[in-house]
């Protein structure tokens, strides 16, 4: 595999560890110990906190702001200006006014899952979990766990459908009119949406 790529005005702190042929670009902050898997591309801009695990093939737009505690596995897209947020509490100051320390807050990450995407200008709100394949609309700010394959939009953000691997919406009938792909709901309690196997894929 090539080496990373990491262009000269990227800030990469020295104890990052970057995987082979990823991708660094203009004014990316790379905080401690924070991982970049192979191939993936962090944009303009991009801010990625210390111990941070980023898996591969991951695309981080510009801009996009990802806080210690969060973690992203392989194959996610991170819009251009995303926030992944951190602090279920935030504050600046303590009761008695005196400037809040490292010790003073509950680190709370968010689980982004494999082949997610995240819409421009989505906030992200600590401790949830973003499903396998699930899509956030550009703007929507998250407060709640979103099920694999779902849509969501909205502030708060609510569930409008179901998505397919290739990110288009489903209709009534679950089968993808863009791929062919169907899928089945098991459960009701909440549903979880699954892929019928086709005879290609026996």
């Amino acid at each position: 595999m090539s080496q990373p790529r990491i262009h000269p005005t990227a800030e990469v702190s020295p104890t990052a560890t970057i995987g082979p042929g990823a991708s660094i670009w203009h004014q990316a902050q790379i905080r401690e110990h924070a991982t970049i898997g192979p191939r993936t591309i962090i944009g303009k801009g991009a801010y990625i906190g210390a111990h941070v695990h980023i898996g591969a093939n991951c695309k981080i737009q510009n801009y996009a702001c990802i806080y210690e505690g969060n973690t992203l596995q392989d194959g996610v897209f991170i819009g251009p200006a995303v926030i992944l947020t951190n602090d279920r509490y935030p504050r600046a100051i303590n009761p008695d006014g005196t400037l809040k320390t490292a010790t003073d807050w509950e680190l709370t990450g968010t689980l982004v899952q494999y082949g997610a995407a995240i819409g421009a200008r989505s906030v992200i709100l600590p401790g949830l979990t973003i499903g396998r394949w699930a899509l956030v609309a550009a703007g929507s700010v998250v407060t709640h766990t979103i099920p694999d394959h779902a849509l969501v939009a909205g502030n708060p953000a609510r569930q409008l459908g179901w998505v397919c691997t290739c990110a288009r919406p489903l209709p009534a009938d679950l089968t993808c009119p863009h791929c062919q792909q169907p899928y089945r709901l098991i459960g009701d309690a909440p549903p979880i949406l699954q892929p019928v196997p086709t005879p290609e894929a026996k």
